[in-house]
């Protein structure tokens, strides 16, 4: 009996024990949350047409795309193909060819911490449209870098040979987050992310990323995201992390560019979306100011590296 196959497009979502087939001609949520979690899995070697490319290029934002390869026959004669695929649509991983990967492997995947986090980043900014000259790419990588290690927004100036105010000038003239906004977030993401991948308690977690306790790093992750903790971990990968941030940015005014392909209105968080069933279309989901605060010691009592 031949091994059973993956269909072209696939979806796996929490608590990814399963696939759900998709056609190009099916219609993916445009509402905010409803996939948060999920990843679209693309088996190039059942189809790979124009249709395809276009269905994965066209994706809502934060939902990651895994790529499986085609055959190795097919793949020496399809090369340039591929590469164009690849590029246009910029997936979040790429697996040689396999009939069906286990879901426990894509949820591996989703679940995995970038080797470049602040690349990963900046790319990720890039396909969802914003436009970033050379030196704010440089600044920015430079302070998701930092934010690893750094938990004030001094710091981060001093790292990137800023002054504060000339840091948020760069940001507010461009239309983007003010850096202190960028600092959190990205240290909320970090925790997300070690949530993800370990089962270490979210007070240990707060505690070694600076935070005073876990309460405040989760009331952190509320008031940027709109997500709990648990919420977090259940649902792997950092993509919906970053989608879920920007449009909470862009909802209140932190974000002036646009996004590219259609956004919604309003952003959601994923507890409300995830609470409007009707259009649910995943199996069985589990469920200021550009200088920020006066001082450094406001940032560190509210745990928010402001």
């Amino acid at each position: 009996m031949p091994p059973e196959r993956l269909p072209a497009f696939s979806l796996i979502a929490p608590p990814y024990r399963d696939y759900l087939e998709l056609s190009p001609e099916d219609a993916l949520p445009a509402r905010p949350g409803v996939l948060w979690g999920a990843g679209l899995v693309w088996n190039m070697d059942q189809g790979r047409a124009d249709a395809h490319l276009r269905f994965a290029a066209a994706r809502p934002g934060g939902l990651p795309l895994l790529v499986v390869l085609p055959a190795a026959d097919s793949l020496r004669r399809l090369k340039p193909r591929v590469l164009e695929i690849v590029e246009d649509t910029r997936p979040h991983s790429i697996l040689p060819q396999h009939p069906k990967p286990s879901p426990e492997e894509i949820a591996h995947l989703l679940r995995r911490e970038p080797d470049v986090l602040a690349g990963e980043i900046l790319d990720f900014l890039i396909w969802r449209g914003l436009h970033l000259d050379q030196e704010t790419r440089r600044i920015l990588r430079r302070m998701i870098e930092l934010s690893a290690n750094v938990a004030t927004l001094s710091a981060v100036a001093r790292g990137v040979y800023l002054s504060r105010r000339a840091l948020g000038r760069r940001f507010k003239d461009r239309g983007l987050p003010v850096p202190s906004h960028w600092l959190q977030f990205c240290r909320v993401l970090r925790a997300i992310m070690r949530l993800q991948n370990s089962d270490a308690s979210l007070f240990d977690i707060a505690r070694s990323m600076g935070y005073p306790d876990g309460f405040t790093l989760s009331n952190q992750m509320e008031r940027i995201l709109g997500v709990r903790p648990s919420f977090a971990r259940e649902r792997f990968g950092w993509e919906w992390v970053l989608e879920a941030w920007l449009l909470r940015e862009r909802e209140c005014g932190g974000l002036l560019q646009a996004l590219k392909g259609p956004t919604p209105s309003r952003a959601e968080t994923p507890m409300e979306a995830s609470a409007a069933a009707p259009e649910e279309p995943v199996g069985n989901p589990a469920e200021g100011d550009a200088d920020g605060p006066a001082d450094e010691s406001e940032a560190k009592r509210n745990g928010a590296a402001a």
